[in-house]
């Protein structure tokens, strides 16, 4: 089961590896219109594993510990506790959006870099949360969250990462930088989910009353970069209507693999 639980965690890193790869393979930018049917589908993953994986877990633990009709109350306080900080981290540390066409500055190009990777690390922190607070609400309860629930929101997480990875890499590469280096800032974007998803467990362990709030928490960290980030992206210019059909395919899919597998 730690073999199972090591994989689980890594998935998500070996997303934004698989993505960030792509820069070996591709000359030009990603294409546009792939582009937002690829964020169009990681929003609907999102959404989906915020419900299905992590706030409807957090309302059945709460209840198994008696809070009967009042189970909402640590699923909607960690809800709001985790927007309320990804706010906070939005507003306080330097952002970039991760559109492909952002205009032009003065900065340089290490600093544009360190700003790209940044800009992804911060989004990819509340997903490696979450799939560190799944597992460890499947090593504490495992009637209450199943393997297969936590290895589904890792293989969703993973699934909505390979275009970040791309995101990064390839505007590298369009700078100037060589294959190899876009490949490693690119993959390196992704390295905070599996320390994010370590702490969170190693946490967990040490507040398992909290077990339910901590869930909650990623979801609502994770729904706001849904909101803030790759809804606005996938929605700006034309075309938006592949977005929609992204987000429908990637919430169905989300869904099935959570309610099937779980």
């Amino acid at each position: 089961m730690a073999i199972d639980i090591a994989l689980g965690l890594l998935l998500p890193f070996l997303g934004t590896t698989a993505g960030a790869a792509l820069v070996f393979f591709m000359k030009e930018k990603v294409n546009d219109l792939i582009q937002k049917i690829l964020l169009g589908f990681a929003s609907g993953v999102m959404i989906a594993a915020s419900v299905w994986s992590l706030l409807i877990p957090s309302m059945e633990m709460a209840a198994d510990k008696g809070m009967g009709k009042l189970s909402f109350i640590p699923a909607i306080t960690g809800f709001g506790i985790g927007i309320l900080v990804l706010i906070i981290l939005d507003k306080s540390i330097p952002h970039l959006h991760l559109g492909l066409d952002e205009p032009e500055g003065p900065k340089s190009s290490l600093h544009k870099t360190t700003m790209m990777i940044l800009a992804v690390a911060i989004h990819n922190l509340p997903e490696g949360m979450a799939v560190g607070a799944i597992f460890a609400g499947m090593i504490a309860n495992r009637e209450a969250v199943s393997f297969s629930a936590a290895l589904a929101l890792s293989i969703g997480i993973a699934i909505q990462n390979f275009p970040e990875g791309a995101i990064v890499s390839m505007p590298l590469r369009s700078e100037g930088q060589s294959k190899l280096k876009a490949f490693v800032y690119g993959t390196l974007s992704g390295a905070v989910e599996p320390v994010g998803a370590i702490l969170t467990i190693l946490l967990s362990r040490i507040m398992l009353p909290l077990l339910p709030y901590l869930l909650s928490f990623a979801a609502g960290a994770m729904i706001y970069v849904v909101v803030e980030e790759t809804i606005p992206e996938a929605s700006e210019g034309s075309h938006s209507n592949l977005p929609t059909v992204g987000f429908a395919v990637g919430f169905a899919l989300m869904m099935v693999l959570d309610v099937a597998l779980g």
